[in-house]
């Protein structure tokens, strides 16, 4: 077993992807000097912590079984340091955390958590349910969230960011000095705060994981969400399988043409919710000062911020019909030509993105 193990637990949308690419891409280098970021055959540890989580996951769940028992094997057989790294974490029930914990007992186990504020991360978690095909209106998700019970959390957001829930779990057990909290800076923060600040996190040097050169998981805009909104669900009905979901609109159309594009309207909170938001912040604050553990960054970035101007939200379930369309667009070109490219593209395929087009354009 590895001497320390890193386990860190989320939360989604805090730089995870880029700081999971970045452990990928420096990985042979990092185990030349006894740091293992110790992925299978899929290049991360989704897999491996969607078992351990044992839920459906859009009908992923089966195709990972196993995966769980085979990450700590990888790290039973490290030296020195072992990174295990899944935002998905965040949301293990007790008893997988349990397990988690008794899996690595033989090594000195450390908690990463990594939190970002609430005006990032809710609209930021709303854009990523859609990316899972929900259809949900803004204000109705924000609603769902305001009203869900945060102490004993089912809903999926407070069960991956509600952070005294999430370190409550995660860190029963451990001395406060191997629970790690990673504030996200704020955006005025330069670009490798935060990769530096997860260094300190892992007790890392920089030095050793130096190409960066890694994808990341941006948000939409305004317009976009709702074109994706839209698409969901006319897809519904056409019946497409999750598999190609998965490929076509999350990675080809959302991934890499919509998140994309330039002067995307940002989603924000709206101002009826910000004394919600900061009285949540304060919660959180409050919980951290009084719990002992180790704080990497700054617990005021816990704090929303929100802009001088009330008048100048935009409501996201709103969008401009203009703008909605030129997404569509630019999604369709984005299906034809990953179409075109493939070795033999069939007439049955070219008609199937026709009819998707029209569906799109008569909404």
């Amino acid at each position: 077993m590895a001497d320390v193990v890193y386990l860190h637990v989320g939360a989604p949308k805090t730089g995870t992807t880029y700081l999971q690419e970045r452990l990928r891409l420096n990985r042979v280098n990092l185990a030349e000097h006894d740091v293992h970021y110790s992925v299978g055959l899929l290049h991360d540890m989704f897999g491996p912590a969607l078992d351990l989580l044992d839920e459906s996951w859009g009908g992923q769940r089966d195709q990972f079984r196993g995966e769980w028992d085979n990450l700590v094997g990888r790290v039973r057989r490290a030296k020195g340091t072992a990174v295990v790294t899944h935002e998905i974490l965040a949301g293990a029930p007790s008893a997988q955390v349990a397990r988690a914990m008794q899996d690595f007992a033989d090594a000195e186990v450390h908690v990463v958590y990594s939190a970002r504020d609430l005006a990032r991360q809710v609209p930021a978690e709303w854009q990523e349910s859609v990316k899972h095909r929900n259809k949900k209106q803004f204000k109705r998700y924000l609603n769902q969230v305001m009203e869900a019970d945060r102490l004993n959390p089912t809903l999926w957001f407070w069960r991956a960011q509600g952070l005294p829930d999430v370190l409550g779990r995660w860190s029963a057990g451990l001395p406060p000095e191997r629970v790690h909290l990673v504030t996200v800076p704020q955006r005025s923060a330069p670009r490798d705060e935060l990769w530096l600040r997860y260094c300190r996190a892992f007790s890392l040097d920089p030095a050793l994981a130096p190409a960066d050169d890694v994808r990341s998981n941006p948000s939409l805009g305004i317009d976009e969400t709702a074109m994706l909104r839209y698409l969901n669900r006319r897809l519904r009905r056409a019946g497409l399988d999750s598999a190609a979901y998965r490929t076509i609109v999350r990675q080809t159309l959302v991934h890499d043409t919509l998140a994309q594009r330039k002067r995307m309207r940002p989603v924000t909170l709206p101002p009826r919710v910000r004394d919600w938001a900061e009285e949540v912040a304060q919660e959180w604050i409050e919980w951290v000062q009084g719990s002992g553990i180790d704080v990497v960054g700054d617990v005021e970035d816990l704090r929303p911020r929100f802009p001088g101007d009330d008048a100048a939200w935009a409501d996201p379930d709103n969008p401009r019909n203009r703008r909605v369309a030129d997404a569509a667009i630019d999604a369709l070109v984005a299906a034809v030509v990953e179409l075109s490219e493939r070795p033999d593209p069939s007439e049955g395929a070219v008609a199937k993105i026709g009819r998707a087009a029209r569906r799109l354009r008569g909404q």
